[in-house]
């Protein structure tokens, strides 16, 4: 099923989806994603990437604020005036001490839009098969993916796309994982 970023529902109907656990490939303000909510949908979307178990997905925010209840870190001010927008910041997860979860505040208002809509964080990860390049056409997307997805959301293709820079927070040291759309 295919639906246009730029239908008046298509916000409510993504977060209808989510809110069942289904897995959907949105537009974000980088590359498309394969997205589901967070803690439910991990399996599913490994199956349809190919991706191991042991590499984590981004989980998306609708707010900055939103961190809260991800991290007890303290995210630096010059990292927090880049949300929302195209950069990724790994810290300390809440949940599960020890581990580290990666998260980021897409810069794209449908986006949060969603997010909110559906209540929780969503993953998100590049839609392509685990080892081979992001697909940023969506014709491309489709017939790879049509099948195997509840709800593709067409915002056109996405050429020349820049994923998002991945950022480690240690305590106040900040390292550039990868760099990406933000140059830090």
């Amino acid at each position: 099923m295919i639906c246009s970023k730029f239908d008046t529902d298509s916000a409510v109907r993504c977060a209808n989806l989510l809110r069942k656990e289904k897995v959907l490939i949105l537009p974000t303000d980088t590359v498309y994603g394969f997205s589901g909510v967070t803690g439910r949908t991990d399996a599913l979307i490994r199956k349809i990437k190919g991706r191991a178990e042991t590499k984590p997905f981004i989980q998306l925010i609708s707010s900055p604020e939103d961190i809260s209840f991800i991290t007890d870190d303290i995210i630096p001010e010059k990292l927090l005036k880049l949300w929302p927008g195209p950069l990724t910041i790994i810290v300390s997860d809440k949940k599960n001490p020890g581990s580290t979860v990666a998260v980021r505040c897409p810069g794209d208002e449908w986006l949060r839009s969603v997010i909110r809509l559906a209540g929780s964080p969503l993953y998100s990860t590049s839609v392509n098969r685990s080892g081979s390049p992001v697909l940023q056409k969506i014709a491309d997307i489709r017939a790879e993916f049509e099948r195997e997805v509840d709800l593709i959301v067409d915002a056109g293709d996405a050429q020349n796309s820049v994923p998002s820079t991945i950022v480690r927070l240690d305590g106040e040291t900040v390292t550039v994982v990868r760099q990406g759309a933000v140059k830090l």
